[in-house]
């Protein structure tokens, strides 16, 4: 197991993230303990020290499992991490109860990492008014040693992490951001590793393969890769990528059978980043890939000028583009759609076509606006 160097600690470069536990059934609420006892064994003996969850996970049940699972080995042995659920509102008011109730579902007495968790354009100000107390609280736990690091995750854009780091970045200690091959440039993801580096905050990631989603490749990108690097497997690459990436710490990977897990503490066995050819490769298949997949909107914003109702149709092009990419699992989008006036909603589109009039790329702007307020469940198909 390679590990990496952070502030005196040495962390195995793969974490173990339970978000995706095996389950039975299909029922994500149903974790395969006895599955799941089999994995952390084997994380144990492979040389995983660092293992993160959240309140959330599961339903509220994978704190609990991680908990029980972890119990049997010396606390000296781990490191855990859980989050503050800030991506519900209504969760704001709480933070002491919340916390004490995880401490309690992990059987700990302290987080090695705690987070601010998913600071996106839905909740950041929430995060940041005083009147909920959320930043003190946690800085006081941090000093009576029951959070021992402290950061945050964060699904928002540049602009709205910027906004976070300008208030709290000077406690901050770490970021966990989604960085793979394909949102390094379909979500910014270079931008934000670029705006991290300024404040100097190490990267934590996760969804290294996007679910999934990287894991398996068509034939044509399949063929590309097996012709630069042979001996590696597909969801490998995506791992190389990162560790070509040197403000990476720690990569979480939400593996849910043992064979995955496998695989990965396998790839994480030595340390094989990409050159800068195979880069350019990984990240022209992630070019082909959006190509196929997304709407060709480059936010020259032609199209905003010429809307009577005022839509930030790039902004809604861009979400609609994460869904179509995300397909069922989605989240991002109905996030920050929730962040957007009622009346600035994709729905909110007339159908006039005077924004069509001056697209460069000829996009057909209201049935994709359309089709983004069906997908999101607010007009009927």
């Amino acid at each position: 197991m390679i590990y990496n160097e952070f502030q005196g600690l040495k962390l195995s470069a793969l974490g173990m993230g339970n978000m995706r536990l095996p389950v039975i059934d299909g029922d994500d609420n149903q974790i395969d303990v006895k599955a799941a006892e089999e994995m952390f064994a084997y994380c144990m003996e492979s040389g995983i020290n660092y293992y993160d969850t959240a309140y959330g996970y599961h339903g509220g049940k994978s704190e609990l499992v991680v908990g029980e699972l972890l119990k049997k080995y010396d606390r000296s042995s781990f490191y855990l991490a859980s989050k503050f659920p800030g991506y519900d509102l209504t969760n704001m008011p709480k933070v002491k109860e919340i916390f004490e109730d995880q401490l309690k579902k992990c059987q700990v007495e302290y987080f090695d990492f705690y987070m601010f968790h998913n600071v996106c354009e839905m909740n950041v100000d929430a995060y940041l008014d005083p009147k909920y107390g959320i930043y003190d609280y946690l800085m006081e736990q941090k000093r009576n040693g029951r959070i021992k690091h402290l950061g945050f995750s964060a699904h928002g854009d540049i602009e709205c992490m910027t906004k976070f780091l300008e208030a709290y970045g000077k406690d901050m200690e770490f970021c966990q951001i989604e960085l793979n091959y394909f949102d390094y440039k379909f979500q910014d993801a270079k931008g934000k590793v670029e705006l991290l580096k300024k404040w100097n905050l190490p990267i934590w990631v996760m969804e290294p393969v996007r679910g999934g989603q990287l894991a398996t490749l068509s034939e044509e990108a399949t063929a590309k890769l097996a012709a630069a690097r042979p001996e590696e497997k597909v969801p490998a690459w995506a791992f190389r990528f990162l560790q070509a990436i040197p403000e990476v710490t720690m990569t979480l990977s939400g593996m849910s059978n043992m064979q995955q897990l496998r695989d990965n503490i396998a790839t994480y066995e030595e340390n094989k980043p990409l050159n800068e050819a195979e880069m350019e490769l990984i990240l022209g298949v992630a070019d082909d890939m959006i190509c196929k997949t997304t709407i060709p909107c480059t936010g020259c914003h032609y199209c905003v000028s010429h809307c009577p109702k005022g839509l930030d149709i790039p902004f809604l092009l861009k979400l609609y583009n994460e869904a179509m990419v995300a397909g069922s699992g989605t989240f991002i989008a109905p996030m920050a759609l929730s962040s957007v006036d009622a009346e600035k909603q994709p729905e909110y589109c007339i159908g006039c076509h005077s924004c069509e009039k001056v697209c460069p790329q000829t996009i057909q702007i209201p049935d994709a606006l359309h089709s983004f307020a069906q997908k999101m469940g607010r007009v009927q198909e």
